[in-house]
């Protein structure tokens, strides 16, 4: 153990030492390491730990640990071998191998030095390397699959390779393997070549890629050299047994490798006659346990030796006991680097657990799990749960995955799939020490790869300790193994526990804390789909005893304490818990201390006491999750990092744990703080607040399924199985009011233009366009003004065009309740938006381009004459927009049955699509100007569309759950967008991200240029014809994952360079794109990155990096090259190099999110704009450095500020119709407009741009502009604000989250105008009815509402006449006194 120790350090060792050192969080060691090393009693100790930051990168080890030189006693020739390697589990046994070999070799002595792939990043190691290359003899590398990595390597070998003796490669990516050559045998020509050999490296779609082909191809050896001549027919063996040799892996093996290759290859050794024993080989998969006398290929004769174990209890050879099947790399058996799997078979049977711990070979493990997992004869598993211990997917390891075979394996085996990692590219110590926790290619292949499995918890369980010389193996990290075999028996727990026996705490958010918040989630109606779940639940045998009648009581059980009077401001308090109670079960608890002070603190606490508020019925308790805590304190929302949970955030966890002792926690929607909270990015410590809190409860997450980011960080650091919801089924927005009555003028003037009364109903156009504020959006004519027919019909375009985009949006109506999935009809419009989208990779074309190529125009042509307002286009467009309705309408209507549902779907379509002219959609678009639509086009597209009908309508979302909570594997699927992409449904799916290292594609870079050029046209048209010098933009992390990237692509665009994919279509690298084909300067950016965006894309990050300062050092005129114009400013000002000027990434520091605008604005604890300000620099201001990446996000203000000050435009992207500018408090959280302002020399206000790709016709717009839609979309629209009246108390926060949202756009921009506030104010104040209806329904929501009409006009973003401010006083008042249940 001592060997863990990472010196110089000491611990505390008094018990006041010891809480001053938690205060310096990142420092609190490890619970592994021994407790006391100084033996003199009376030397006073201090906490030290040697915080490596050396080169920046993210590891600091050497290859001097691994360099072996022969002390060469008797004048033998030496052998000098160089090897690469991703893990360091070979480093040991080679090692040895040449150690045994300089001890007892009579022909030769051997000197070796090995890297680890990882570290060549570090450019004097690199240097080194490449020396050592210079007198090598042997040059061996195994799994180089890191693109950038691989290419220096293949750099410094070629300079060699004709020099070498020998170059072995094992599976690494083509480019490197390539460099193979052993006497004549050489794979040059691979992926090029007709020889049998080289077509196993071209199957494109292979899964496990090359390891498990070459396993086969040591098997059939004799039928493949029957095909070579004979000289190469030698070499070729020779190679085959080399893999033999690397693959056995044991020091022997490795001895016999060494011998035979020096043998037969280096000159020096001709003629000396060198022996070598055959490769011993070890089975390809079978199951080992470190106890077992021999590895077994048949899991009976395992299950039977398990039986006759004498060192074990009864208990666990009995059948009662839990069975954990392990799945393991071989690779770390052969080479006796298996001791971090021995701690973890060894800690689940002292937990009771038996284990089947199974290996396998090459990198395809889903055929050992099949056959050693499930009984051959039942088809059921023989496990309980599953942990894999090697971090890789299940097929295909770093290489070419395939993930539905994977996928595919695990439905058999259906049981909870847990996937741990080791360390590979950092030492234990260096995971500790970094905030980022696991190096970013590591989560990428190891996280993000296991997650498209399905597999869920990567916690880290094995670590590597530089220091131990020669023999680098891996240890476990004790604590961690505890927490992964707890869970992982958890897990297997609900697969055998009856239902009634189990125990579920469902947990609910309020947020921002107000009791007319509770239950608050995106897009869910909360409590009606707990009363849904409950009910389905005690159906299905669940005891849940004295559930209400109906949802609405639910909610009044939860939010009203029946103790206290009616109407009480307090919850229903379930626990009340003691301090002492507290400390014993909350083992953190003094960590908490340094920002909240003793406990019980004056959060979720009586003085005394912390309370849990929920309430329990039989075995179920609903619980209401504590909020931040830091909301309501100005002072606090400065702070550039986050503060911990308080005291009864911690004892809430602790209750639910530990006294109502839950089996599962259901979060019920999205989203709550727990997987906020301050810790690693990634690959969470003991000492990590979302580690600490979620114990060892398995955490099953109900999350929206168009967010698929924050989804990703709940299950990274809280553990979550995340299963997705649907939201509301979209529906067009429509018109009303005087948006209406323009809509009927403008279809007169369309029947009467030519008569003599066109001009008068273009007055009234006019007059009614005024009043309905379109004149911010379209330049209007005065009224009364003499225009000529040719302008009437361009106004009129302008105003249709206008109209039509209102009409059009898509809005999100109602709220949704999982198990009800939304009705055919109701999906009309969501199939309409599909419908619009060109699909080339499906061979789809989109209906608008189908109907606008039957009477001869192109449809993008069609879109931009309508944006201009092109009257007979705007019209062409409402008839195609109309069309595709019917055509959809029809086709749906005959898929369903009189109650609207959709009954067999595949049985309709058969019989639709067996005649031609019977199809409904070829029936409707008869009767239309469409007539000629090409009819087989059509047909594709709607048998596209009827698949996706049946994913809309299909309803897993209560099965998905009851299959977690009875310990089965839940079906992983994409989060995103269902429009985009309609693989996201049926939702109920276990939500992922994508492979980080895919994006951007190239579709997306098709898309980025269109928005960029847009923008940058439009910013011209705004600003006197210049280019903008700078843009400052943000990255979100749902929006890059739905569009595969765009956003990031239009970075790229604006400073112009392009990505680079490499042989497995991975991103990593990108090229400068030349002024000629940009045709336009560079553009320089400033880009702030979501918290989320940081955790889940730190390679982007790194690629944008590299891109920016690439571009600052390119030799071109500083008139064409904005990034290096500013950066040589900055340079100069800060004294500074250039390459640290032109630092433009940034985000918040690691382990926060947001700025905090957003909850001083939710919670109105701001005094003024310049505190938002300060709030946003003070926490979006850490950079993101490509040259020191492992050195995580470092503090750069004075940058940040000086790159902010030459913005000319702010950016942001709106990208799905669900999430609009004031749904969420993100999108103003984000905006710098008014700081902007502030920190520019000349105190002018940088234009703001949306970018709207939410159809299939993209449009860049002002962020004012974009308001205005929103608002008269959603706030003030009927058809939106009556389906949230009918979701009932919800529905009201709603409406009210939406005005709130709307301050905050005042606060940041300043870009909405009055009106919205005052139509706002008749829509919901005015109206007697409305307001009535608001406040009975859900009066503290009611009451905030008027709260923010008196703060607007307080804080002057609305202008208004005094009576209605003094209506809105009285109405304070009232409300006050209902809620406190005083009746006057």
């Amino acid at each position: 153990m001592a060997s863990l120790v990472s010196s110089p350090f000491t611990l505390p060792a008094s018990k006041a030492d010891h809480l001053s050192s938690l205060s310096q969080k990142h420092f609190f060691l490890h619970s592994f390491l021994p407790k006391k090393t100084n033996s003199n009693p009376n030397s006073r100790p201090s906490l030290k730990v040697k915080c490596v930051v050396g080169n920046g990168l993210f590891t600091q080890t050497s290859p001097e640990v691994r360099r072996i030189v022969p002390e060469n006693k008797n004048d033998l020739p030496t052998v000098k071998i160089v090897y690469v390697v991703l893990e360091a589990q070979y480093q040991s046994s080679l090692s040895s191998a040449v150690q045994s070999l300089n001890q007892n070799s009579s022909f030769a002595s051997f000197e070796v030095v090995g890297y680890l792939v990882e570290e060549l990043r570090d450019e004097n190691t690199y240097k080194t390397f490449c020396n050592d290359l210079e007198d090598a003899n042997i040059f061996i590398g195994s799994l180089i699959f890191v693109e950038e990595l691989a290419l220096k390597v293949k750099a410094a070998v070629e300079k060699e390779r004709d020099r070498l003796d020998a170059v072995l490669v094992f599976p690494s990516m083509p480019e490197v393997m390539r460099l193979n050559k052993l006497g004549s045998f050489s794979m040059s020509q691979l992926g090029q070549s007709k020889s049998p050999f080289f077509q196993l490296f071209k199957r494109k779609k292979q899964g496990a890629g090359f390891a498990d082909s070459m396993l086969k191809l040591v098997r059939t050896l004799p039928k493949v050299l029957k095909y070579l001549p004979s000289d190469k027919a030698q070499d070729a063996r020779l190679y085959i047994l080399s893999l033999q040799f690397w693959l056995g892996g044991s020091p022997d093996n490795l001895q016999n490798f060494l011998k035979m290759i020096s043998g037969s290859y280096v000159p020096a050794l001709k003629g000396t006659k060198v022996d070598y024993s055959d490769p011993v080989l070890f089975l390809d998969s079978g199951i080992w346990h470190p106890l077992a006398p021999c590895m077994y290929d048949d899991v009976k004769e395992y299950l039977n030796w398990y039986g006759t174990r004498r060192d074990v209890d009864e208990k666990l050879r009995g059948p009662d006991a839990p069975i954990i099947g392990l799945v393991l790399q071989r690779s770390h058996i052969v080479t006796g680097d298996e001791s971090h799997y021995v701690a973890v078979i060894m800690e689940l049977e002292a937990r009771g657990a038996k284990v089947i711990p199974i290996f396998a070979g090459g990198l395809d493990f889903s055929g050992p799990v099949e056959k050693f997992l499930i009984d051959p004869v039942t088809k059921k598993p023989m496990v309980n749960s599953v942990v894999s211990l090697t971090g890789f997917a299940l097929v295909g390891g770093p290489a070419r995955q395939d993930h539905p075979r994977a996928v595919e394996a695990l439905m058999k085996l259906d049981v909870p799939y847990i996937v741990a990692l080791p360390l590979v590219f950092q030492t234990t110590e260096e995971w500790l020490n970094s905030t980022l926790g696991l190096h970013p290619i590591q989560v990428a292949l190891q996280v993000a790869l296991p997650e498209l499995d399905g597999g869920m918890e990567p916690i880290v369980f094995a670590g590597r300790d530089p220091r131990t010389g020669k023999r680098r193996k891996s240890h476990a990290l004790h604590k961690r193994v505890e927490q992964l075999c707890t869970r992982a028996i958890k897990w297997a727990e609900l697969k055998r526990k009856s239902k009634t026996e189990k125990k579920l705490a469902i947990t609910v958010f309020s947020f921002p804390p107000d009791k007319g918040n509770v239950g608050t989630a995106a897009y869910l109606n909360v409590f009606a789909s707990i009363y849904s779940v409950l009910k389905d639940l005690q159906k299905d045998g669940y005891s849940v005893e004295g559930l209400p009648e109906t949802a609405e009581a639910l909610i009044e059980d939860v939010i009203h304490d029946k103790e206290a009077q009616f109407n009480s401001p307090n919850l229903n308090v379930a626990y009340k818990m003691s301090v002492r109670e507290y400390q014993n079960l909350t083992p953190y608890a003094p960590a908490l201390e340094e920002n909240w002070g003793k406990p019980p603190g004056n959060l979720n606490s009586d003085g005394e006491n912390l309370l849990v508020y929920g309430k329990q019925y039989g075995n179920v308790f609903i619980g209401v999750q504590p909020t931040f805590g830091y909301e309501g304190d100005p002072m606090r929302l400065l702070f550039s990092k986050s503060a911990s949970p308080h005291h009864g955030f911690a004892a809430y966890y602790s209750f639910v744990e530990k006294i109502f002792k839950a089996d599962a926690v259901l979060h019920f929607g999205t989203h709550g703080s727990l997987e906020f909270m301050p810790g690693k990015q990634v690959g969470m410590s003991d000492v990590c607040f979302p580690d600490s809190l979620i114990g060892n409860i398995p955490n099953v997450y109900y999350y929206a399924a168009n967010n698929p980011s924050e989804a990703t960080i709940a299950k990274r650091r809280s553990y979550a199985n995340t299963i997705s919801y649907l939201t509301p089924p979209a529906e067009n927005a429509g018109l009303y009011k005087g948006l209406k009555q323009l809509s009927e003028l403008i279809s007169s003037y369309q029947s009467l233009k030519d008569s003599g009364r066109g001009q008068q109903i273009v007055n009234s156009i006019i007059s009614t366009a005024r009043q309905c504020n379109l004149d911010k959006d379209v330049k209007l004519p005065e009224e009364g003004e003499e225009i000529s027919a040719k302008e009437r019909d361009l106004v009129v375009g302008k105003v249709y065009s206008k109209i039509m985009e209102i009409e059009s949006r898509l809005l999100p109506c109602g709220l949704h309740v999982i198990g009800e999935p939304p009705s055919a009809m109701e999906a009309v419009a969501t199939l309409v938006n599909i419908a619009a989208l060109d699909r080339p990779e499906d061979g789809v074309s989109s209906l608008p381009a189908i109907l606008a190529e039957s009477v001869g125009r192109n449809i993008e042509d069609v879109y931009r004459g309508s944006d201009k307002g092109i009257l007979k286009d705007v019209e062409l467009l409402r008839q195609i927009t109309d069309a595709s309705r019917g055509a959809i309408s029809s086709f749906v209507k005959r898929t369903t049955n009189k109650k609207g549902q959709v009954v067999d779907v595949a049985d309709k379509l058969t019989s639709i699509l067996g005649f031609g002219i019977n199809e409904p959609w070829i029936q409707h678009l008869s009767e239309t100007k469409f007539y000629r639509a090409d009819r087989e086009k059509l047909r594709v597209l709607f048998e596209f569309l009827g698949e996706c009908l049946k994913l809309v309508v299909a309803d897993n979302e209560l099965g998905s759950l009851k299959q977690a909570l009875e310990g089965k594997y839940v079906e992983p699927g994409p989060g995103g967008d269902p429009i985009r992409n309609p693989k996201v449904l049926p939702t109920g799916k276990n939500i992922h991200a994508l492979d980080p290292q895919a994006i951007p594609t190239t579709a997306a870079l098709q898309s980025a240029k269109v928005v960029v050029d847009r923008l940058v046209e439009r910013q011209k048209v705004d600003n006197g014809g210049k280019y903008p010098e700078t843009i400052a933009l943000v990255l979100w992390g749902t929006d890059n994952i739905k569009t595969y990237g765009e956003s990031l692509a239009q970075v790229l665009w604006m400073i112009g360079v392009r990505p680079v994919a490499d042989t497995l279509g991975r991103v990593n690298r990108v090229e400068p794109v030349s002024l000629e084909e940009l045709g336009r300067p560079r553009i320089d950016v400033v880009v702030n990155c979501s918290g989320v965006f940081r955790d889940l894309f730190i390679n982007q990050m790194n690629l944008l990096d590299r891109a920016v300062k690439m571009v600052a050092e390119l030799d071109e005129p500083v008139e064409q090259n904005y990034v290096r114009k500013h950066a040589l400013e900055q340079a100069k000002a800060l004294g500074i190099e250039v390459r640290e000027a032109a630092t433009r990434v940034f985000s918040n520091a690691s382990g926060s999110y947001s700025s905090n605008v957003n909850l001083a604005v939710e919670n109105s604890t701001w005094n003024d704009e310049k505190q938002l300000q300060d709030m946003y620099l003070s926490r979006k201001s850490f950079a993101f450095d490509c040259d020191a990446p492992g050195a995580g996000m470092t503090e750069k203000r004075k940058v940040f500020e000086m790159a902010l000050s030459t913005a000319d435009a702010t950016f942001q992207n709106l990208d799905s119709s669900e999430i609009s500018l004031t749904d969420v408090s993100h999108y103003f959280d984000s905006d710098p407009t008014n700081l902007v302002q502030n920190l520019r020399k000349d105190g002018k206000k940088p234009s703001a741009y949306i970018a709207d790709t939410t159809t299939a016709n993209a449009q860049v717009r002002t962020l004012s502009e974009t308001v205005r839609l929103d608002a008269r979309t959603k706030l003030l629209n009927p058809k939106w604000y009556e389906g949230m009246m009918s979701s009932g108390y919800e529905g009201v926060r709603e409406i009210e989250k939406r005005l709130t949202n709307t301050v905050g756009w005042s606060a940041t921009s300043g870009q909405v105008d009055n009106w919205v506030y005052e139509e706002a104010n008749s829509t919901f104040i005015q109206d007697e009815n409305m307001l009535n209806r608001l406040m009975s329904t859900n009066p503290n929501s009611f009451r905030k509402l008027v709260q923010t009409f008196l703060e607007a006009n307080g804080r002057g973003y609305w202008e208004t006449s005094e009576e209605n401010i003094d209506k809105l006083r009285q109405l304070y008042s009232e409300v006050e006194d209902k809620i406190e249940g005083i009746d006057r």
